[in-house]
């Protein structure tokens, strides 16, 4: 993985000095509140309920066991022992203190990790496939061209102070598993019929208060003009996005203000001013950086492992296992293996000092020491041999990070909500936790399949709950936490928006919602068919009208069922896993 040179050192000591001194004078009072928070929010810095929040980057999701335990030591010793890992590849600390952040870069310089740019009106840290470099359906590693983006980007002069926040995805597979058409620029790899690399440009997309997919700006931009097509597009966005209201400063704003045959005319033409100019990438350079993501030496081994496929055979918890956590590899004898972050009882994405710790050592143990970062919440081990899993199997299990749910419904995508967000409506973590109350069945979740949910506490839509098959919108009414559902969201190659069934849910109704969605889709199915290809072909109106008449016996259910799990809920509100970690 990508190492620091001279200058990524020089620039993370030069940023810790600078911030230290900014820390110093904000507690002295030198700095109002009002001044200091564009500077803070360019370290990461945020101010939220319980106050402050900070956000480390982990660019394009890649970690090394080195960075993992800094990690663990920042949650042991300046938060309160666990972090959150986010759906775009970062971690947050819920509970740092002010005077403590000078001190908290100065550990995460020493690891080459950092929080530049993980907030405010500039170019976000950019984020990329978990699966780079050993999915098998890969046309090029995207990791080089991710680190390139990421060293153009970084205190970036000329976009220091966009409009809004901006962000850009990455993803060099046949399916698109970073989620480019959501993003201000998505980026597809491809070939050309010359078998040239280059990239399929997306713009414009972004979920939030006004959802909408990218609109493809060029089907092809050669890989050695990418810098400047995109610096081109920043800068005609920079010139003339909206600053007069931070609800329509997004990119997806202006493209559709002036429609995308006019932002490509303009893009186009600033474009021909610096191309083939400074930042034409040349073959050299990409080569110094791919060496940094150059593949393991790989052993020649079996392509099936005798103890595995007796263990398969034995034992039903090994066999879920294998089948929901463990993913082919593109060298022959190994695994990519899914750690979940989604055990019953667990908040979606959150992790203990102790666990990291121990993902750290496991990395090292079974996959050359580095860890991915998943934009669903997951952590991946993803060079593993198929003769360890079941050493690594055992090892997770006692860890708390081998549930085997991925991809299946309690897989919750979930945002920190009212409990820690000062922009959240609702509370989403017991939501959560009621959700995998209600569905503990193992079986009945492997009978249903795959389906993605994803829970949102408030319109900023930080869990993508508008690209997910069941999408779940937490909305403040009169002083009540209500839940507004929609289906048919979807990732990957045939990203699409899902549609609201209805006016909104209490959180004990929300549950008894999901069953009743799943008890049509069971009915409705055909062989082999997704829940949300179910919806596709049925459509929502069938679904809704399914929910509202069960809705009729008191408001969602029985009246004993709705009672029950109303003191469900309650106890999740109540659990100390779930409140605040004062």
């Amino acid at each position: 993985m990508y190492r620091y040179d001279q200058y990524d050192l020089q620039l993370a000591a030069e940023r810790v000095a600078q911030f230290s001194d900014q820390v110093r004078r904000r507690l002295s009072g030198e700095l109002s509140e009002e001044e200091f928070r564009i500077l803070r929010l360019q370290n990461g810095l945020y101010h939220q309920v319980h106050g402050y929040m900070l956000r480390i980057a982990a660019p394009y999701g890649l970690l090394s066991a080195n960075q993992v335990r800094t990690l663990a030591l920042v949650a042991r010793k300046y938060d309160r022992g666990y972090g959150h890992f986010t759906t775009r590849q970062n971690i947050q600390f819920n509970w740092i203190k002010l005077q403590d952040t000078p001190a908290i870069l100065a550990e995460l310089a020493k690891a080459e990790l950092h929080a530049n740019q993980a907030s405010g009106s500039c170019l976000r840290s950019i984020t990329s496939d978990e699966f780079a470099g050993v999915a098998r359906d890969e046309i090029v590693d995207p990791r080089p061209y991710a680190e390139i983006l990421r060293q153009w980007s970084t205190f970036h002069p000329e976009f220091a102070y966009l409009p809004r926040k901006f962000k850009i995805a990455i993803s060099g597979g046949g399916e698109d598993r970073a989620a480019t058409g959501v993003h201000d620029i998505g980026l597809r790899v491809v070939k050309n019929e010359q078998g040239e690399v280059g990239f399929r440009v997306l713009v414009g997309g972004g979920l939030g208060r006004t959802p909408v997919v990218g609109t493809v700006i060029s089907d092809f931009v050669p890989w050695q003009h990418a810098l400047t097509y995109l610096e081109s597009i920043v800068r005609v966005y920079n010139e003339y996005g909206r600053r007069d209201n931070a609800y329509k400063a997004r990119i997806k704003i202006l493209v559709k203000a002036l429609g995308i045959e006019e932002f490509r005319r303009q893009v186009e033409e600033d474009w021909q001013f610096t191309k083939g100019g400074p930042l034409t990438v040349t073959q050299q350079e990409l080569d110094r950086v791919a060496a940094f993501f150059a593949p393991h030496d790989y052993a020649q081994l079996p392509a099936i492992d005798a103890g595995v496929e007796r263990l398969q055979r034995e034992s039903n918890a090994f066999a879920n296992w294998l089948q929901r956590n463990v993913k082919p590899h593109k060298a022959t004898g190994y695994a990519v293996v899914m750690l979940s972050l989604k055990k019953p009882g667990a908040a979606p994405g959150d992790i203990t000092a102790d666990q990291l710790d121990a993902v750290a050592e496991l990395s090292e143990r079974f996959s050359f020491g580095e860890v991915r970062v998943t934009h669903m919440q997951n952590l991946v081990l993803a060079d593993v041999r198929q003769s360890d899993l079941i050493e690594l199997w055992h090892a997770a299990t006692e860890l708390g990070l081998a549930t085997p749910n991925i991809g299946l419904l309690t897989d919750v995508i979930c945002c920190p909500g009212s409990d820690f967000c000062s922009l959240a409506n609702a509370r989403s973590i017991p939501l959560a936790q009621a959700v995998a109350n209600r569905f503990d069945d193992f079986d009945y979740l492997h009978d249903v399949g795959d389906i993605e949910l994803n829970i949102s506490g408030c319109i900023n839509a930080c869990a993508h709950h508008h690209v997910g098959h069941i999408g779940i919108l937490g909305v403040d009414k009169n002083g009540e936490d209500r839940y507004q559902v929609s289906i048919g969201g979807s990732q990957g190659n045939g990203i699409r928006l899902g549609q609201v069934i209805g006016s909104s849910f209490s959180a004990a109704e929300t549950p008894e919602v999901l069953a009743s969605l799943l008890d049509l889709y069971v009915r409705e199915r055909h062989e082999g068919e997704r829940f949300v290809d179910t919806v596709h072909r049925l459509g929502v109106q069938p679904f809704k009208e399914h929910v509202y008449k069960t809705a009729t016996a008191v408001s969602l259910g029985l009246a004993d069922e709705a009672a029950a799990h109303e003191e469900s809920l309650v106890a999740c509100y109540d659990d100390p896993y779930f409140s605040p970690r004062f």
